[in-house]
């Protein structure tokens, strides 16, 4: 680790020297490129001196750095598919720092031979190891379940990614609980980002602009997290005039207001705009219409999102954005659950700023936002948590050439409040506060072939005076200009952690918790020293251009988790009342340790009218935990699916591309579960040595078998849908949706009731209808 560490360091450090020799003798040209029709900024496309070697890729934001470059006069090219491209002459002298912003206009026809994708592209100057990058267009790709595309119905085709199946909206990605997989929103920390119904998330699907979702081995400017990490950004409101979109359909509606306030002028002044969106689901009433046969009393999953952003941008491109949210979801009596709730909110903002005559680009977040959730069931006490707190960072990026140095910091504080009753029907209320504080430089080389992407994260857990050092690294190797290798890896560490009954097939309900105190003092022998999760990450992984429009990626992964912290299933007595019992016996949490191995495979084909998406995901998730006697029991916790496999299939017709049909595939091997043994009259003895047995009221106690050894049946289901737009002119257009849900209408497990053993299917066949105008 030591060794490690050092040659990190080493390697970071000369290289922030190297780049610093020479640099005064060359120039730099830097800015952003945007649409012209909506002044929203192009992502990922090319921006290069006509006839060197000189060139960059724009970023999230549509920035983009091309730094030593020798005096002289060039002619600086932007090309993007579906744009005209763009030509500007440009005279550069020494110690030049020029600053552009540039507009794109679409094209009437796309010259295919001369215009490189952006995706070709980016797989030649990004490490790219475990990351998929999302955007409304590829989400749309997917039949549009209950007539709304959404970011979670895209989520469950990306390699490595588990979702609990159509109700629950848990995710799962290589071997990590929800818990475990940070979700941002323009920096802002998002606690649960999919409602109970799993199909929908919190996101408007038409204000995203890119969502990256890193399923290991992700760089070092993130940090919290032990397992995933989902970066999502949404796009400004349109610039040049008011816009929006009305839809609805079978399963709810929405409404997306967008427009400026002080117009954009190209090449003078700044420019802002507001972007406002809302939706919300009446499927407790709607399916008391359509689909009675689902529910007897309908399907009753509620829910409203609301977000608004304001953007300010300045004449060079500098900007600020203010933004906020409101989600919330509520689930009633249906099946075992009485009442399910939950409520999130927040705000912030985030900028960028270049400064006038140094290479540097700063950007910053400052963020507030709150989480509360709580659940009734019929059998068993109610459960209730939440979490708020603030997040600070600031980012600066160093372009030299090809190359980038990025470093920050960011502060996080948060409260955590969590009750419930424990195993042994004990009421515990656990309130903390906590702070966290974060530094990291990362560093991106281009030599030759490589690429290389060392990084360091050093983390600071004030509440529990703990620290770590988090070295990563990421390479790409190019061996050819169609096959590239790739590894990412890194050490991770998070104190926020999940009280979860793993007795529970399926689980609805996370609470949060920080450093909890009902702990052991050992594990395997060695003592405990700190609270925090931690976990190491291995990625091995193949890029292959089999042709244009055929790529091919193949991904192994190892994720080790050395410390784990989960509920204590084997708690049988109250620690105040018991003190000198074994730990195991009395703690409220145990430590565990496990790992997380597999291997995906996907397949992409994207063509003008056809594309197929093609993912196979191979998976192992094991833990271990101390029992009574010292020795150490394996299991497979109730999210280890070995096998997941997802076709997608989209086709445009009609000589104006305004039909579109598509399909999805989903197989899954079963998830496993406690099974249950039988019954038995169980008496808590709530007054302790005076409790009278023979007149108390008894519970109905479970004898459970052992820990998930059985298993579900598989999960198998096929959707299919169909679009038509109708153009009206050139800002109208109307888009009517057709799908079928679970077309063979499977019956997929759900959970079955533990005390009735009623099994309880996922959602059966569904058939929906949706329209949206745009304007």
């Amino acid at each position: 680790m030591k060794k490690i560490l050092l040659f990190l360091l080493f390697l970071i450090i000369f290289s922030i020297f190297s780049l610093q020799s020479g640099f005064s003798q060359y120039a730099a040209v830097r800015g952003f490129i945007y649409e012209k029709e909506t002044g929203e900024p192009v992502i990922f496309t090319n921006v290069y001196m006509y006839k060197t070697t000189h060139g960059a890729a724009t970023d999230v934001n549509g920035y983009f750095a091309i730094s030593k470059i020798p005096p002289g006069s060039y002619t600086l090219m932007v090309t993007y598919l579906g744009f005209d491209t763009l030509k500007i002459d440009i005279t550069l002298k020494k110690d030049d720092i020029v600053t552009k912003k540039l507009y794109l206009k679409k094209g009437a026809f796309t010259l295919d031979q001369v215009q490189i994708s952006a995706s070709y592209q980016e797989a030649r100057t990004e490490t790219n190891t475990s990351v998929v990058k999302i955007t409304p267009k590829q989400i749309k790709h997917l039949p549009a379940v209950g007539g709304q595309p959404d970011f979670a119905q895209y989520l469950q085709v990306v390699p490595g990614v588990i979702f609990t199946g159509d109700q629950g909206g848990q995710l799962y990605i290589r071997g990590g609980t929800p818990i475990q997989n940070k979700v941002l929103l323009d920096g802002m920390t998002i606690y649960n980002p999919f409602h109970s119904i799993g199909l929908f998330s919190v996101f408007e699907t038409d204000i995203l602009r890119n969502a990256d979702v890193y399923t290991g081995g992700f760089g070092a400017e993130y940090g919290g997290r032990i397992s995933s990490i989902m970066d999502i950004t949404t796009r400004n409101g349109n610039k040049n005039r008011f816009a929006g979109k009305v839809g609805a359909s079978t399963f709810g509606a929405n409404l997306l207001i967008e427009g400026p306030i002080s117009k954009q002028k190209e090449g003078k002044g700044g420019s802002s705009s507001f972007l406002l969106s809302a939706k919300n689901s009446y499927l407790e009433q709607s399916s008391k219409i359509f689909y009675e046969y689902a529910n007897e009393d309908g399907l009753p999953f509620n829910y409203t999102d609301l977000y608004g952003k304001i953007s300010l941008s300045g004449v060079n491109g500098s900007n600020i954005n203010f933004f906020g949210f409101s989600f919330s979801d509520r689930v009633n009596q249906y099946h075992a659950l009485a009442d399910y709730n939950w409520n999130s909110y927040g705000g912030g903002m985030n900028f960028l700023i270049i400064p006038g005559k140094s290479p540097v680009l700063i950007e910053g977040h400052l963020a507030y936002s709150s989480y509360k959730i709580s659940l009734e069931e019929i059998n068993r006490p109610a459960r209730t948590s939440s979490i708020n707190g603030f997040n600070l960072g600031f980012d600066f990026s160093y372009f030299v050439g090809k190359d980038v140095i990025k470093y920050g910091f960011e502060i996080s504080g948060f409260k955590t409040d969590y009750f419930f009753y424990n195993s042994i029907g004990t009421k515990i209320n656990y309130t903390q506060n906590t702070t966290e504080i974060g530094a990291y430089v990362k560093y991106k080389k281009t030599a030759g072939k490589w690429l290389i992407e060392p990084s360091l994260r050093l983390q600071w857990y004030a509440s529990l005076s703990n620290g770590t050092i988090e070295p990563r690294l990421a390479l790409k190797y190019s061996i050819n200009d169609h096959l590239r290798l790739k590894f990412a890896g890194g050490f991770y560490s998070q104190n926020l952690i999940s009280a979860t009954s793993d007795r529970d097939v399926v689980n609805l309900f996370y609470g949060f918790l920080s450093g909890p105190e009902s702990l052991p003092k050992t594990f395997n022998g060695k003592d405990i020293t700190n609270k925090l999760q931690k976990s190491q990450h291995a990625i091995l992984g193949l890029e292959y251009d089999v042709s244009r429009n055929i790529t091919i990626n193949i991904e192994g992964y190892y994720k080790n988790f050395p410390q784990l912290i989960n509920t204590n299933r084997q708690k049988l007595f109250d620690e105040n009342d018991f003190p000198d019992m074994p730990d195991i016996l009395v703690k409220d949490f145990i430590i565990e340790n496990g790992y997380a191995t597999g291997a995906d495979f996907t397949l992409k084909f994207d063509e003008k009218r056809l594309y197929i998406w093609a993912v196979y995901s191979l998976g192992y998730v094991i833990r271990r935990y101390e029992q009574l006697n010292g020795s150490l029991a394996e299991y497979r916790p109730n999210f280890d699916r070995r096998q997941n496999v997802n076709l997608i299939f989209t086709y445009i017709l009609g000589s104006k591309y305004d039909w579109e049909v598509n399909a999805r595939w989903n197989y899954g091997t079963g998830f496993p579960f406690t099974q249950t043994q039988g019954f038995y009259p169980q008496n808590n003895f709530e007054n302790g040595i005076y409790t009278d047995y023979t007149t108390t009221n008894e519970d109905l106690g479970i004898l459970y078998g052992d820990l998930n050894t059985g298993q579900l049946s598989p999960y198998y289901r096929i959707d299919i849908g169909a679009k038509k737009t109708i153009t009206f002119s050139a800002h109208t257009k109307l888009e009517i949706l057709a799908s079928v849900t679970n077309l063979f209408n499977t019956e997929n497990i759900f959970y079955i009731d533990r005390i009735s053993g009623e099994r309880i299917y996922q959602l059966p066949i569904m058939p929906s209808l949706g329209a949206s105008l745009y304007f």
